[in-house]
């Protein structure tokens, strides 16, 4: 018993054996003061909730892409050519001699050459002319090469130059659509919402889609909803884009003293603060500092009052930052509405400083309960 009690009175002043899930406010505050220089803690208010959702809305299609101009059909290699040439009378090197209805022996002026396939080095073969540089060229801009070849061979030649397969202006749709394809571009100028309904639409609700657009080496995602709502955002798409349908495919991560720890998905036009916290079950009132509600995330700089100068970037140009909510403050839940959650956050709950002291008061009370028994048990 005399033993019990001397654990007991150890444990008392010094709690640290307990298990705990995760630092205190203090310990939080005090760990990313040593690398201040690395990153930058910001406290939540009103002008930060603002600036960080102004940030945001640079991470658009309008901006990224631009509403660029239709390109028209661009020849390129694997896309198949149909070429035909008239010739004026006499015809001399398309002409065939030909017999009409009346029996008139006369010269047929057109003449279809097969179809041919653009080859890797981007010609095609046409008589009198050998091989013709096609790719990279507009239908037009190949006739007027062809005519100009033929130029004193043939007879005040005329060419028409037909696309009968298209295998390079195109865009690919996948994700979850009606059916993944790839949509042949045309020079009307083929948009987002243009493609996303040559593949059926989507399979899930709009407010639960977003769109992510990669051109070339940037890849971009917006919320299928707010693509419909802006119209500048239904940007023109361009011969090579991959067009993705994404289901939720946000989420954050919960850590610390909440309800709920877990990684949890949220829908595409996103949540607030506020409505993060609720999804992640509150703050467990034993356990949890309400000061000590910390939002950890890589961050747009012109999220940043001095856009981020100086602090580290990751290969996208973002850079690290913490956000600390102090719910004791009520006006920080009016902040929470509109204080945005992001793709890939991690919302961490510090543990009070009196928690240790509430674990060691129940394994006392436990500890107390069992020498009890132990007393009364009868040999």
């Amino acid at each position: 018993m005399v033993a019990i009690v001397a654990v007991l009175s150890g444990c008392v002043s010094n709690p640290g054996w307990l298990a705990a899930s995760g630092p205190t406010r203090a310990k939080v505050s005090s760990g990313v003061s040593n690398i201040q220089a690395s990153i930058q803690v910001v406290t939540i208010s009103d002008a930060v909730a603002r600036r960080v959702v102004d940030a945001g809305d640079h991470d658009q299609f309008s901006t990224a892409f631009g509403d660029k101009a239709p390109v028209g059909f661009i020849v390129g290699a694997g896309d198949v050519l149909e070429v035909s040439v008239w010739e004026a009378p006499p015809a001399v090197l398309f002409g065939t001699l030909a017999i009409d209805a009346g029996g008139t022996l006369g010269t047929s002026r057109q003449t279809t050459i097969p179809e041919q396939m653009v080859a890797q080095d981007g010609t095609i073969s046409v008589p009198f002319c050998g091989s013709v540089p096609v790719a990279g060229r507009s239908s037009q801009q190949i006739q007027a090469d062809i005519v100009t070849c033929l130029q004193g061979k043939a007879n005040q030649p005329q060419v028409l130059v037909r696309v009968t397969h298209n295998a390079t202006s195109n865009v690919t749709v996948v994700g979850e659509v009606g059916q993944s394809l790839r949509m042949p571009l045309t020079a009307k100028g083929e948009r987002v919402l243009d493609a996303l309904a040559a593949a059926g639409g989507t399979r899930n609700p709009v407010d639960k889609t977003s769109i992510q657009l990669t051109r070339g080496g940037d890849v971009l995602g917006m919320p299928l909803a707010r693509v419909i709502r802006d119209p500048k955002q239904n940007v023109v798409l361009q011969p090579g884009d991959v067009m993705t349908a994404l289901f939720q495919s946000n989420s954050f991560t919960a850590l610390g003293a909440s309800g709920r720890n877990d990684e949890i998905n949220f829908e595409a036009q996103g949540i607030s603060l506020a409505q993060a916290m609720g999804r992640m079950g509150g703050l467990v009132d034993t356990r949890a500092d309400a000061r000590g509600v910390f939002i950890f995330r890589f961050e747009n700089p012109a999220a940043l009052p001095d856009g981020g100068k100086g602090l580290p970037r990751t290969p996208e140009g973002r850079v690290p930052v913490v956000y600390q909510a102090d719910l004791k403050d009520p006006a920080t839940f009016l902040v929470a509405q509109d204080f945005p959650v992001r793709d890939k956050d991690v919302i961490y709950v510090a543990n009070a400083g009196a928690a240790d002291l509430f674990k060691f008061l129940n394994v006392l009370t436990s500890s107390v309960y069992t020498i009890a028994v132990f007393k009364n048990l009868q040999f």
